[in-house]
């Protein structure tokens, strides 16, 4: 597992489209059934990646708070089920289940979604306000497994704090980073 940055997508892109099978309810979802009114968060994971272990109680606890705020969440795990077969869709339902995920956690075998969104790690945070516009790309906090740092979701917190308000979300935003997305060859 290859540790890898965010590329970093430029901030005011437009939220790619997608139509993709949720792993957890079995229904095609688009970007438009899990937008947001007031925002959106995509989010890149995988099921063994330890970046994105270490990081879902978080993630499960920023999307309960925010969800109930007005904006919309969803993951999408993009990496090659054939070697790594892990992260194939009957284990992403299961891990959703045992997580907690209350957002649908997609399947993108054609990893077209991900290039889409210049993807390039798990886990990987995409913010968009209400027009759909890219306000915040990057890293959830500074925790990292086994770097003594607390999971707080500090990062995406401020991010999302700033769209409900109203406000421009900073340019002081940090890559996330994880493990390399598993591109098929």
């Amino acid at each position: 597992m290859a540790f890898t940055e965010s590329n970093m997508l430029e901030l005011g892109t437009k939220a790619p489209d997608f139509q993709l099978p949720d792993t957890v309810s079995g229904k095609s979802v688009s970007i438009d059934d899990i937008a947001g009114e007031q925002g959106t968060v995509v989010m890149f994971l995988c099921n063994h990646c330890p970046y994105v272990i270490h990081v879902n109680p978080e993630i499960v606890r920023v999307a309960k708070e925010y969800q109930a705020k007005g904006i919309g969440f969803v993951g999408i795990s993009s990496n090659d089920v054939a070697k790594y077969p892990d992260d194939a869709p009957d284990r992403m339902k299961e891990v959703a289940k045992n997580v907690g995920y209350s957002f649908p956690y997609l399947y993108d075998e054609s990893q077209e979604v991900a290039r889409a969104y210049d993807a390039a790690c798990t886990p990987d945070f995409y913010v968009f306000d209400q027009n759909r516009l890219l306000v915040y790309r990057g890293r959830l906090d500074a925790s990292r497994p086994g770097n003594n740092e607390q999971l707080t979701g500090k990062d995406l917190r401020t991010a999302l704090d700033a769209v409900l308000a109203g406000e421009e979300v900073g340019d002081q935003q940090y890559p996330s980073a994880g493990c390399n997305i598993k591109w098929k060859m």
